[in-house]
Parts: structure tokens; sequence; C-alpha cells
């Protein structure tokens, strides 16, 4: 089971074909121009693709819609419309990508630059350049484009926290959580503990995004044997920089160095590699009367601590949670060190395995039949509505090639079968005409 997911819907449309044209040629010493209508041009798709850059899902918090440009309609003169371009969507690697309705998956996107079309154009319809046969040389028939896909479609991200919060109870990690980060993902529930991380979605001013987990009380129940799963402590394993919360007030009584040093023991005792990771201390609650001078001590006390394992100089950031003090200093400073900090190797890493489905087998029938109480029969169906879509109900000739089409599918068949009488009426969407025995 996965622990934390960011997830996301959005809804994308392709965009639909250009709609052919019905022309003819009309030139000084031309009598009877022959059709000279163009083609429409195909819509443009809407295409995922991976883009290292990203970590999270948050910019799909704000722009949940995207939309590909259609097609150029065809023109006279036997000129076609051109083609629309494609619209590319970036999403970090990783994501999942699913059917929201059916929930079937479309993908896994995994490397950089990887792309997955989740919504296709439509194609172009045919002017009636395409139409002219020895039977009818100047046909009034054209094609109006065909729709783009329409689809929504979930995308879902495994977060990994980047960042780890420790610290005690009380010293702020959850106000600070809170005030930097806006999204929720949802979370995991653990069945072996009370504890559930909290988990935010940060944006530093410059853009980057990364997650912090909350790595509760964890760290006290785990080293005392309560059994926290394996998920759970897997899971810390993963975070590159580690932010030591520390209550500068010292309101409650307690020495924010010693409280520093047991942590960091915690960590130790955890055995779980946490102190090769970079630190950072967050001196908060820096709006307190007694906070500065509790600072002050601290970084002597600490001076004097270098020994050979604390050799490197630990960055200290003072902030007030509850002020907003200090708070950018700090994110940049996280994602800088990031940037420059490896991920660290997992001892096992299972994964989990779905099926993907390329492309899909369609067991929708065509067209579906239904009768309204005025006795109107109803028709519809994917099938049914795009070629009502892509016909031109203003050419008497393209109305007459519907029905064609209709019949070809076997429409008036099943109506009849269905007791339809001459003269009844049949509507599609809202084009309603006569059936004909």
């Amino acid at each position: 089971m996965s622990m934390f997911l960011d997830q996301v819907t959005i809804d994308v449309k392709a965009g639909k074909g250009g709609d052919g044209m019905v022309a003819f040629r009309r030139e000084k010493y031309v009598p009877d121009g022959g059709p000279a209508g163009g083609d429409g041009g195909r819509g443009g798709d809407v295409i995922l693709v991976v883009n290292e850059g990203l970590r999270t899902l948050m910019d799909f918090r704000f722009n949940r819609h995207f939309k590909a440009t259609p097609g150029e309609n065809g023109m006279s003169k036997g000129m076609h419309g051109r083609g629309a371009e494609d619209t590319y969507v970036k999403v970090p690697p990783g994501t999942t990508v699913r059917d929201a309705e059916t929930g079937v998956l479309l993908g896994d996107l995994v490397t950089e630059g990887q792309t997955l079309v989740v919504a296709h154009g439509g194609r172009g319809g045919r002017g009636n350049t395409r139409f002219a046969s020895p039977r009818n040389p100047a046909p009034e028939l054209a094609e109006n484009g065909e729709p783009g896909q329409e689809r929504k479609i979930e995308l879902e991200l495994k977060v990994l926290a980047d960042v780890g919060l420790v610290g005690f109870p009380s010293v702020g990690k959850s106000t600070l959580l809170s005030v930097i980060s806006s999204a929720r993902p949802k979370i995991g529930a653990y069945h072996f503990t009370t504890l559930v991380p909290n988990l935010g979605m940060v944006t530093t001013s410059d853009g980057r995004s990364f997650a912090v987990a909350d790595l509760p009380g964890l760290i006290e129940g785990a080293s005392q044997g309560v059994g926290l799963g394996t998920q759970f402590l897997r899971h810390i394993e993963r975070t590159r920089v580690i932010l030591h919360v520390i209550d500068m007030s010292g309101m409650e009584g307690r020495d924010p160095y010693d409280d520093y040093l047991a942590i960091n023991k915690e960590l130790e005792s955890h055995n779980l590699r946490l102190l090769e990771r970079p630190q950072i201390i967050v001196a908060n609650k820096m709006d307190m009367p007694e906070s500065a001078e509790n600072l002050k001590q601290f970084k002597e006390k600490l001076q004097l601590l270098k020994t050979d394992e604390f050799a490197n100089d630990i960055p200290i950031f003072p902030i007030s949670a509850v002020s907003k003090n200090g708070l950018q200093a700090l994110l940049n400073a996280t994602a800088d060190l990031l940037e420059t900090t490896p991920e660290f190797p997992l001892y096992d890493e299972e994964m989990e395995e779905d099926v993907v489905h390329y492309g899909y087998q369609s067991d929708t029938p065509e067209f579906e039949i239904t009768r309204e109480p005025d006795a109107t029969w109803v028709l519809s169906g994917d099938k049914i509505e795009k070629l009502f879509q892509m016909t031109n109900f203003a050419h008497d000739e393209t109305v007459m090639r519907f029905a064609r089409q209709l019949r070809g599918l076997g429409v008036d068949e099943a109506l009849r079968a269905r007791g339809a009488k001459d003269g009844d009426i049949v509507r599609i969407g809202n084009f309603e005409f006569e059936f004909v025995e």
C-alpha cells in the first residue's frame, strides 16, 4: 500500500476537426466549375509529458481544464484547413493516469519526456471535392469536423516526503506545516497506530515545490518498540532533509539545547540512518520574549559541541510560524538543500502492479433506441451522435448521405423490429425526421 497520494482530477478536451467546405470553381472561362471545397484540418490532441522538474501535482490545483485548439475549416479553391498544434501538459515522473469515469488505467508516466495522448483530436471534415463522382460531378456535400475527444482523467502521484519535520510535541510542527503548505493530499490510514502523519505540499516563492511530512511522536514511539509498521519507517527512510524544529521560547520549562540532543539521540537509536541526512535547525517561536536570549545560548552550546561528528555547520533559521516571519528564507534554503542531496536508496522497493490498457475495446453497441412518452423514437449512442455532429444539415445531399449511413448501421431494421411505422417521428439530439418505410 502506498503512503501518500497527491491526487487531482482534470478535464481534457481535444480540438474538433475543421469543417469541410462546399464550394465551386467560379472562373471566368469555366462555364460550370467543378467542386472546389477543401477539407478541414485535424484538431489538436491533448498529450501529457513527463517533466523531471516537477515533484508534485501542485500546478493542477489552480488549472484543471486543458483544451487543444480546433483544426482550421476547409476553404474554397480546394484549400485544406491547417491541422492544429497539440497541447502538451507537464506532469511529474511517477504519475499514474486513469479515466475518471471508468477507472481504466491509461498509463504510467515514469521517464523524462515520456508522453501519453489522453484525448485525440477530431479528424477534419471532407470538403465537397472529395465527394465528386461520375454520377454526381458537382456534389453539395461536405462533412463537419469530428468532435475532439473529451474526458475527465485522474492523475495520481505517490508522494514521497522529501522533507521530514522532527521535534518534541508542542514545538509548533503542525502549526508550521499548516502555514507553509496549502495542499492536503490523501493519506493512507494506518491500522497499527493512531498517529496520522501530516503531509503538506509546499511551494517556494520561486516556484519550486516539495513534500513535507511531520514525523509525529513517531520517533518517541518507535524507539520504545511501539509497532509503527515498516511501511511508515520505510517512508521516513526516503526523507532527504530533516528540519529539526525547536521551541526557542523554553516556555514548557525545557531547555532548547537539551531537546535538540534528545531528539538526535532518538534519531540515532532508531538506527534509521537519519543522522546522515542534512539537517536544518528551525528556531521557532521567535516572537516570544525569552527566545532571542535562548537562541544566543543555544548557538554557543552548539559551538562547544563541535566534535568530529558535528564538524559540519548546521544552519539555524529563526522563524515564527505564528507571525510567518522568516519562512521564505527557510523554504528556499530547504529547496536548495534538496537539490544537492541525493535520494537515499531503499532496501526493498516493492512495485505495485497494475494493468495498463492501451487503446480500449468497445463493447458498447453502436446505437440505442428509446421511446419517449409522446411516441417519438430517440436514437442515441456515440457512433450515431458523432455522425450527426459531422453532418452539415444545410445541404440536402449531406442529409441524404446521413440517412444512408444510418441505414448502413442497421438503424432502419432496428426501428422496424421495435415496431416503428411509416410517418413516426425519430429524433437524434435536437434533429427530428420522419421514419419512412
